[in-house]
């Protein structure tokens, strides 16, 4: 049988790999743009 859908775990997970991927953004206009736009998401 398959796993239960865990949406916790995987909202989780979301929010560290979102995390990762603003982290490695440019320190230019757009990147700092794009990284405040995705944190306050």
């Amino acid at each position: 049988m398959n796993k239960p859908y865990d949406l916790e775990e995987r909202l989780i997970h979301f929010a560290v790999e979102l995390i990762n991927v603003v982290e490695v953004l440019p320190n230019s206009k757009a990147g700092n743009h794009i990284a405040n736009q995705q944190a306050s998401s």
